[in-house]
């Protein structure tokens, strides 16, 4: 409906006419919404009272001075010194002693292998390593007993987050606040499954309130539990709580489905598979299994594909802000106070006017220039990890541990899907799940082939 709009916006109104809103992927709106009238657009009350269950007053639910001040400490883990730190002892250690060897034993039994289940396991152990300093160790081949209760506890994540997202798309929000109230139905599940999710967190936030021990810790836990504010201890671990769960939602699904996708788009293309592999040979490091950050940074074409994939396929499709006043947008559109403004990443991604005829075509080469050198292009045109004052912090993170774990699996093997054609036209277009992200429904099924 967007592509076919002059404007590619459109007004949208809900079930009788309770609420009004837009929904925009004309860049040029974006940028409006995201920067230049930055404090017209906030994330409001219709998206802190839907998630507020799961991630509380986290960083990505709230705005004004609470965002700012989470949003500064949590910069600090984001550097480049702290990346070099995350590849080197989180991402390096997952990928050669426990994703390698499970992908390994899957080729040498002809079996196949959900790479969705796996990628989700991976970037759990990962973003809890990053956020707790925690190893759930959910991608060991021989889990722990004491693993039980971090499979409770991603299991009740991802129930509550799939409850959240039809709390969203709900055409009377009066229907799940009743059921809230009365405590039934999927509002039941999700009040079961954030007790599960809060008495994990509670757990660990508790082991580590012996300030004594956080000197030597580098995660974002420790920095937060660092800070003065607040100084009540409920109100302290309340805080605490609710900015990892927000890091954790961010950086659990995010990263895994968009391996997902490329990982899909890639099985179908051998061509593209054949030059991230050529590109791959080309670094020493990487061919001993031990590559580093400046590696990482030689491989142009491989982060064109990644991109490519991401532009087709973002984690987060759409994204919505609340109008604090009466406002017209650059197209001429008209927005009133207490209107939604949502903006589609996965509508520009398919916007013949922002990239041309061959939009819905898996083309890395768009993204490279005439040496064959990676060129970023515009970030309103590309709002995959958002845009403007609130633009994704673990932007570069992603991308590092993205392609460590694409460099890994493909310079060891050749990726088939199950219902792989020879190309991404012959294959049958998995249907993807409507949920906060764009999960592939029923998995990515592989059959993976040692590269001789």
């Amino acid at each position: 409906m967007l592509s076919t709009t002059p404007t590619n916006t459109l007004a949208v109104h809900s079930f009788l006419n309770i609420s009004h809103g837009i929904c925009t992927s004309n860049p040029s709106n974006i940028e409006y919404l995201l920067r230049t009238n930055f404090s017209n657009y906030i994330k409001g009350s219709r998206f802190h009272n839907c998630l507020h269950d799961l991630i509380g007053d986290g960083i990505f639910n709230v705005d004004s001075e609470l965002w700012v001040t989470q949003r500064k400490i949590a910069s600090f883990e984001f550097n480049t010194r702290s990346l070099r730190s995350f590849l080197d002892q989180t991402v390096q250690h997952e990928i050669s002693s426990r994703l390698v060897p499970l992908l390994s034993i899957s080729c040498d039994n002809s079996e196949s292998i959900d790479l969705q289940d796996v990628f989700r396991k991976f970037a759990f152990d990962n973003i809890c390593k990053l956020a707790f300093g925690d190893d759930p160790g959910c991608l060991e081949q021989k889990q722990p007993q004491s693993n039980d209760n971090s499979i409770s506890f991603v299991k009740a994540f991802d129930e509550a987050a799939g409850i959240c997202f039809e709390r969203f798309v709900s055409p009377l929000p009066l229907l799940w606040k009743t059921k809230k109230f009365l405590n039934v139905g999927s509002e039941k599940r999700l009040r079961n499954g954030v007790n599960v999710i809060n008495n994990y967190a509670m757990k660990i936030i508790e082991s580590r309130e012996d300030n004594s021990t956080l000197g030597d810790r580098q995660d974002l836990l420790s920095r937060f539990m660092n800070c003065d504010e607040p100084r009540d201890t409920n109100k302290k671990r309340k805080f605490l709580r609710d900015i990892i769960i927000s890091f954790v939602l961010a950086g659990k699904d995010s990263t895994s489905t968009a391996l997902t996708w490329f990982f899909w788009l890639v099985s179908a293309n051998f061509d593209c598979q054949t030059r991230i592999y050529n590109e791959l040979t080309q670094v020493p490091n990487i061919r001993s299994g031990n590559f580093s950050y400046e590696d990482l940074k030689q491989l142009h074409y491989l982060h064109a594909a990644i991109s490519e994939s991401l532009r087709l396929f973002p984690p987060v499709p759409i994204n919505t802000r609340l109008t604090v006043n009466d406002d017209v947008l650059p197209d001429g559109t008209q927005v009133k106070a207490g209107w939604f403004a949502d903006y589609s990443a996965y509508a520009v991604g398919r916007n013949e006017s922002v990239w041309g005829k061959d939009c819905n075509v898996f083309r890395p080469e768009r993204w490279l220039d005439e040496y064959g050198v990676f060129q970023p292009l515009d970030q309103f045109r590309f709002p995959v990890f958002h845009s403007g004052p609130r633009i994704c912090l673990g932007k570069e993170m992603a991308y590092m541990q993205m392609k460590s774990i694409a460099a890994a699996v493909i310079y060891g093997f050749e990726v088939v899907a199950v219902d792989g054609g020879g190309s991404v036209e012959k294959m049958k277009k998995p249907p993807y799940v409507l949920s906060l992200v764009l999960k592939m429904k029923g998995g990515l099924p592989v059959r993976l082939k040692r590269r001789s």
